[in-house]
């Protein structure tokens, strides 16, 4: 079942979609919760689409089945998503575009009227809501349960308000005998909860034991820094918004410099102001996770919809070489744990850890099932004590190790005095143009590799070994392909060859699926089909088929079903 709520910036239109999504999640149903609005300060045309189903769901549909239309736009902009025999919910508008849908039933509701009823013209929403839960056929006590939870601290009268207008909304669609598209479910199991990956990556920065997050607002990445603030007290964490981006990754440097957890989080445009600040992490050696948060570019594009464009630029940023980790999880429950072995790796190795989300997987509503707040364990290493220190007397920060990974000492240890330098350095930092010891410190550094490489979990494959053909993609492209093969189910053998950490690039593994593969599709949000440029260069394997797309939107369930079925 697919909901899509559509109005004017301003109504609620995001927080009512949410109310719902948590009502059905608290029956028993799983959610995704996918918004759109435009790149305006205030104003602008809104939408939250909701899809349920009885098992997991992780991304939207282009076909939807009920349609709440606030307003004539929200008509003329989706009212042919419709599926024939699909519900519009509007007051006194017209729906003449949408009249050759069959089987179309058009729910007209003076919502306005029924909300000045209610208390105020603020609640048609709710009055709408409300309907809906009666098309839904479900327990309209479920849905007063959520929205005392989410205008509780607005004071008694507001939530019986809110209730009035929901129970209005409820007994108006009585007469119209639709009947229930839901058969309802056990409730949500103690343990889940509903996320957008923003909000869970906020949840694994606090439980890695981040202590400070430097940033400066960028969408999509913004709400980040909102989460932290409002828990940093419990958490005895510094939430720190900067004057700009480059002050924010100078100041989580400073932070990691002296022992502290740090990471600063921004979009592309908010990167490329940081990226000389980054080889400044790498020469010194300094553990610090950059989160990032692609949207469309270049320059500020389409500022508040999604796409992959960034991937060759992560892995390449910054003058000059230096071994990175970029890691891109598929949803919000893969955010939760990555972002905590992001500042795992990063302390590890010593070096920058960009963790890479986008649009889609920043801002829309994940059901986190089953969630184990300590599946990941948090490892403080590459420290020397105070003993260490003494017992050696000669301390080099940036020993010539054989692995390439030297003890750090802290400002504050005594005989553990050294240089933190953005030059070329020797073992003790102290700057050096020496040709000797610059090879030697460049092949330090990337001694790393080898083991970093064996770090990193591979890439996963989902569905039959053996299948006539083989989806290759990256990040947040997992939910469509995913739920696309759930659909198609065992009439097509298809499996599904997920990246997450894709730098460095687990190329054995990428190249023993392609070499065993039928045939592959590449699914991709952007233009140049970056990902497949990679695996080329990493195995020399040329992915000739690509389903690409870069208008803003994320990848729909049924575009990726149509795309698999043309190449089986």
């Amino acid at each position: 079942m697919a909901i899509k709520i559509g109005g004017e910036a301003g109504f609620g239109i995001k927080v009512s979609g949410l109310i719902l999504g948590k009502t059905l999640f608290n029956a028993g149903f799983k959610v995704f919760g996918y918004s759109e609005y435009p790149s305006l300060i205030r104003g602008g045309h809104n939408t939250y689409q909701l899809n349920t189903a009885k098992n997991d769901v992780f991304s939207v549909t282009k076909k939807i089945d009920i349609l709440v239309a606030l307003n004539q736009e929200s008509l003329e902009l989706h009212g042919q998503e419709l599926n024939n025999g699909g519900v519009v919910i509007h007051d006194g508008l017209d729906i003449k575009d949408i009249k050759d849908i069959k089987d179309i039933k058009d729910i007209n509701i003076n919502l306005m009227d029924l909300a000045e009823k209610a208390g105020g013209a603020l609640t048609r929403n709710i009055v709408a809501l409300g309907a809906v839960m009666n098309i839904l056929g479900m327990d309209l006590q479920l849905f007063n349960q959520e929205l005392e939870r989410e205008f509780g601290d607005k004071g008694v009268k507001v939530v019986a308000m809110d209730k009035k207008a929901a129970r209005l909304g409820y007994d108006y669609l009585k007469k119209f005998k639709i009947g229930a598209y839901l058969k309802k479910e056990a409730g949500s199991k103690a343990g889940d909860y509903i996320m957008t990956a923003n909000e869970a990556t906020a949840q694994g920065m606090i439980q890695a034991g981040c202590k400070l997050y430097a940033a400066y607002p960028m969408t999509p990445a913004t709400s980040i820094m909102h989460v932290l603030s409002a828990k940093q007290c419990d958490h005895h964490l510094v939430v720190h918004q900067t004057e700009d981006e480059i002050s924010a990754i100078g100041t989580a440097i400073g932070a990691a410099a002296v022992g502290v957890r740090a990471a600063t989080g921004t979009s592309g445009g908010g990167f490329a102001l940081m990226v000389e600040t980054l080889g400044l992490a790498a020469i010194t050696e300094t553990p610090l996770v950059i989160i990032e948060s692609q949207r469309t570019a270049p320059a500020t594009g389409l500022p508040t919809w999604t796409e992959q464009g960034d991937l060759q630029f992560m892995i390449r940023a910054s003058p000059g070489e230096f071994p990175r980790f970029v890691i891109a999880p598929g949803d919000a429950l893969e955010a939760f744990y990555m972002i905590q072995e992001a500042f795992n790796l990063a302390e590890k190795f010593q070096l920058p850890v960009i963790f890479l989300l986008d649009k889609l997987l920043s801002e829309s509503d994940f059901v986190l099932e089953n969630i184990e707040q300590h599946k990941v364990k948090i490892k403080r290493e590459g420290f020397i004590n105070d003993n260490e220190l003494e017992r050696m007397r000669d301390y080099k920060r940036y020993e010539l190790t054989k692995n390439g990974i030297s003890k750090r000492a802290l400002p504050g240890q005594l005989a553990g005095v050294h240089v933190i330098n953005s030059d070329e350095h020797d073992e003790y930092g102290y700057s050096t143009e020496a040709s000797d010891m610059r090879t030697k410190m460049m092949d330090k550094r990337f001694k790393k590799l080898e083991q970093m490489m064996a770090e990193a979990p591979e890439p996963q494959l989902y569905g039959p070994r053996n299948a006539d053909l083989t989806v290759v993609a990256w990040g947040s492209v997992k939910g469509a392909v995913i739920d696309a093969l759930r659909e198609i189910g065992d009439k097509y053998s298809v499996n599904f060859l997920h990246l997450t950490y894709i730098w460095p690039f687990p190329a054995k593994r990428v190249k023993k699926v392609l070499e065993s593969a039928k045939n592959v599709l590449l699914v991709e949000n952007n233009k140049t089909g970056q990902l497949a440029d990679l695996i080329r260069q990493e195995t020399g394997f040329e992915l000739k088929n690509r389903f690409l797309k870069y208008d803003g939107r994320p990848f729909f369930r049924e575009e990726v079903i149509k795309e698999i079925k043309k190449y089986i």
